[in-house]
């Protein structure tokens, strides 16, 4: 076990790196899109981000769990409507292809999610 794995941030810090797909990575192996976070004014752990494309997967998957685990296709438009609300909120659609990607899983047309994004812009006027 390496010294990063025992530094008492690292336990702090899991179930964070658990939530959001990142990984730590041994100091001398991190890369300059790391993140190094210190302790005490010294490195201690270098965590690694997932890629969007993982978050949005993560997202889609977290929006499954949401719904008792039904397939997002199968869910109702009123569901659907709030499965967007709620990726919009957690900026699914800032990841490129973003509303392709949610358009697929939830077995809609792209315009059918734009319109479930402009529908609810309209209410929070």
């Amino acid at each position: 076990m390496s010294e990063a794995l025992e530094h008492p941030l690292a336990s702090a810090i899991k179930p964070l790196l658990e939530a959001v797909g990142a990984t730590e990575v041994a100091l001398d192996e991190a890369r300059p899109d790391d993140v190094v976070l210190e302790w005490e004014g010294r490195a201690a752990i270098a965590v690694r981000l997932p890629h969007l494309s993982s978050a949005l997967d993560r997202l889609l998957a977290e929006m499954t769990r949401q719904f008792d685990g039904r397939p997002l296709a199968e869910l109702d438009r009123y569901e659907k409507q709030r499965v967007v609300a709620l990726l919009e909120e957690r900026g699914a659609f800032t990841v490129r292809h973003g509303v392709e990607t949610v358009a697929g899983a939830l077995g809609v047309s792209r315009f059918t999610v734009y319109n479930y994004l402009n529908r609810q812009d309209g209410s929070k006027g």
